[in-house]
């Protein structure tokens, strides 16, 4: 049977994360209800397990089933799917390739309202941070991730796996009250970003000083961390598979 790439975005404000669950709503559920139709019981694979409340601009997914008319079924599930889900492309793709597996990079990012007052429009994808932060300080604390390191003290285990990532880059940057993280790495572990992002906050509002975090990260204890950031400001944007490079910001330096 043929294998398929289907590349897909949505708002995970009312999902209860991608992966499949009994009695709640998840972009699995929905996606794999749509595809039946056409593919029967056949089993997707995903490029990143978002969780409760995380979007995706580009999140991949694979299966294979029949032989598939693309253009018809593209059709069909943006026709079907709720307006919170988007199918982009729906393409054939050689029999060895894997949606988690053969990914060699992905991106996230995660925005942040600097501001006294939430912005309603944005509420849903936007964590509102009232206290003012320093961005400069946030910056020295994201370098610190970059590199290969166990990162334990920012991760909740899920399994018996190790918890080493190479994080390709990390950089925050302010543009009007809006701040952005931009993070790439080959693969992250559960609630890695959004424990870096509410670190970093604490470092931009003052109650952590970015020299303590080599010291939080080489802990490898989960209490020196602070946290996790809310899941709504959270979006993957992009994979990468083969040898293409993955996708960064042009303001994110390529050097990092």
């Amino acid at each position: 049977m043929p294998t398929y790439r289907l590349d897909l975005a949505y708002d995970g404000s009312r999902f209860y994360g991608y992966a499949r669950q009994p009695n709640v709503r998840t972009v699995q559920g929905e996606l794999e209800a749509a595809l039946a139709p056409h593919t029967g019981s056949a089993e997707t694979s995903v490029a990143g397990r978002t969780d409760k409340g995380v979007h995706a601009t580009e999140q991949i997914v694979s299966f294979r089933c029949a032989s598939l008319d693309t253009a018809y079924v593209k059709r069909s599930l943006n026709s079907r799917l709720a307006p919170e889900i988007a199918v982009h492309e729906l393409v054939e793709v050689s029999d060895d390739f894997h949606a988690r597996f053969s990914a060699t990079g992905r991106a996230y990012r995660y925005r942040i309202r600097n501001a006294e007052v939430h912005d309603p429009l944005s509420a849903a994808s936007v964590w509102t941070v009232v206290e003012p932060l320093d961005v400069d300080a946030m910056n020295i604390a994201a370098a610190v991730v970059i590199g290969e390191h166990d990162f334990t003290a920012f991760c909740r285990r899920l399994e018996d796996r190790s918890l080493i990532r190479e994080v390709f880059w990390a950089r925050w940057r302010r543009k009007g009250d809006r701040i952005d993280l931009s993070i790439g790495a080959r693969s992250f572990c559960h609630q890695m970003v959004r424990s870096i992002v509410a670190l970093c906050v604490e470092v931009g509002r003052g109650n952590v000083e970015a020299t303590d975090v080599a010291g939080i990260l080489e802990s490898l204890d989960r209490r020196h961390a602070k946290g996790v950031a809310p899941p709504h400001g959270l979006a993957l944007v992009a994979v990468a598979y083969d040898d293409e490079p993955l996708p960064r910001p042009s303001w994110v330096a390529t050097t990092s």
